[in-house]
């Protein structure tokens, strides 16, 4: 429980304020993990199990955000290259086009075209005298070792775009669309296409049309390392089409048939088939064995910096985002791993003062509900962030606003907290979290967490009680 001083200090009647707030009647079961700090004199003026280790949902982005950039840096940027050992004859390549990727997440249809990297390809091709490609497209996706999921990833969710695996190649961020049309006339099946169609999925349609005005309702379904998507339920004669995200099952080959369809596209003829380079023997047939033709470079595509990067990580919660920073950490010299990238996450937390025993890392992304934390963990490494203004300017510019951006756009609205507050969001089912940073009108900088597991209240009731704390800060002066 936390220990107020009673109401005769500014400080003492916020924290009774807090204290009233967290033991709402509605929230009776939930168990808390808060801390809220002073930036500017250090004073701890509340807290509630602070070192109570909780499941944190996306605030395990936090986490990774925050090692991720002080370990690669903030300027640091994915590298994506088109190699081949073949030589060019008459703007003929007479070999194997291989693009190797080192886990860019970023060539998507996020902020525009997903396929402009494609196109500038393409045309840095063509600059080069190649019109045709006698060999494949070959994936290599190798600089991230094995695991495509995180450790206690739900079963049930493999079929949904936020689910998606981690690779090496990423493109579209590992997804593709799934429009469902009804048919003409109730009992008749539905139409379900994927976009783009370059996936490795196979629709199994189990959606029929059903009466107009009835209502729809459209699943997807498919086991991990299977590529039948199976789509299900009813859509109503003459209705919008359905869309679902769907993941994918290989990144890599993915990326090598999207690429293939651009170049395509965009008048290079590829006569070749479009492969996951995987294994040894693929890589060596295109240069990559001892007693090969050695690969050169034909293009190179850098992402934007991670500070970029970092604005989808964490302001929209990007799951697959999350999960490739915390690979990415291992990358150098060799293949990342998730394992690898652990320890040494685990060694930067130490060199913050965070002992092994204080939290558990099963993911990036918070997807798993093996991550543990503590309120007093994660204030940590918020205040962490803030003791080189340059860092804390990026870090805060990741961050979503109350009121204004990011998976609090809608909240805070018409307090002090509106346009102030800066914090990461987190969800999963009894799991609600908010950690980051507010003002005060006197502008002293307040550093706070606060996680809720275990309720059995609407979400929406742990938000109330979350945003008035967050406001109430945003409303706390020391001189009355």
């Amino acid at each position: 429980m936390p220990t107020c001083t009673g109401a005769k200090t500014p400080a003492g009647r916020l924290c009774v304020e807090l204290d009233r707030l967290f033991a709402a009647p509605a929230l009776d079961t939930a168990v808390w993990s808060v801390l809220v700090q002073s930036l500017d004199t250090g004073e701890v003026v509340y807290h509630l199990n602070p070192s109570t280790l909780v499941v944190p949902a996306s605030n395990m982005k936090v986490v990774s955000m925050a090692v991720g950039a002080t370990r690669l840096g903030w300027d640091y940027r994915y590298e994506t290259r088109l190699e081949t050992a073949g030589t060019v004859v008459d703007g003929v390549l007479l070999g194997d086009l291989v693009v190797v990727g080192s886990g860019d997440p970023s060539i998507n249809g996020r902020d525009g075209d997903r396929d402009a990297v494609f196109v500038e390809w393409a045309g840095a091709l063509r600059a080069a005298g190649i019109t045709r490609i006698d060999g494949r497209i070959v994936g290599d996706g190798r600089a991230f070792e094995g695991e495509r999921y995180g450790d206690g990833w739900a079963w049930d969710g493999f079929a949904f775009g936020y689910q998606a695996p981690v690779g090496a190649l990423q493109y579209n961020e590992n997804l593709v669309e799934v429009v469902v049309e009804p048919g003409a006339a109730p009992g008749e099946p539905a139409r379900v296409e994927l976009q783009p169609a370059t996936s490795d999925l196979r629709v199994v349609n189990r959606v029929e049309t059903s009466p107009s005005g009835s209502d729809g309702d459209v699943d997807i379904w498919r086991f991990p390392g299977r590529t039948d998507l199976e789509v299900s339920g009813t859509v109503p004669v003459g209705s919008k089409p359905v869309v679902r995200s769907a993941a994918v099952d290989n990144p890599t080959l993915y990326f090598a048939r999207a690429l293939k369809a651009a170049l395509v596209a965009s008048g290079i003829v590829v006569n070749g088939e479009a492969v996951d380079g995987g294994t040894d023997e693929i890589l060596d047939v295109a240069g990559e064995g001892a007693h090969e033709t050695p690969r050169r470079v034909l293009v190179t595509h850098a992402s934007p910096p991670l500070s970029e990067i970092g604005k989808t990580l964490m302001k929209v919660s990007q799951n697959l985002y999350a999960e490739t920073v915390l690979r990415t950490i291992s990358l150098q010299p060799g293949p990342a791993s998730v394992d690898a990238s652990k320890k040494l996450l685990e060694e930067t937390l130490g060199q913050w003062g965070i002992a092994p025993r204080q939290y558990f890392v099963a993911d990036g992304s918070g997807l798993s509900r093996h991550n543990y934390v503590s309120a007093q963990m994660i204030v940590a490494i918020l205040r962490q962030m803030a003791r080189d203004p340059a860092s804390l300017a990026a870090f805060e510019a990741t961050l979503p606003i109350a009121g204004t951006d990011g998976t609090i756009a809608g909240r805070m609205k018409a307090t002090r907290a509106a346009g102030n507050a800066r914090a990461k969001t987190g969800t999963l089912r009894s799991v609600r979290a908010l950690s980051g940073y507010v003002r005060s009108i006197d502008g002293e900088r307040f550093v706070f967490s606060m996680i809720a597991n275990n309720f059995q209240a609407p979400t929406s009731a742990v938000d109330t009680v979350v945003d008035q704390a967050v406001a109430q800060l945003a409303s706390f002066t020391r001189r009355r």
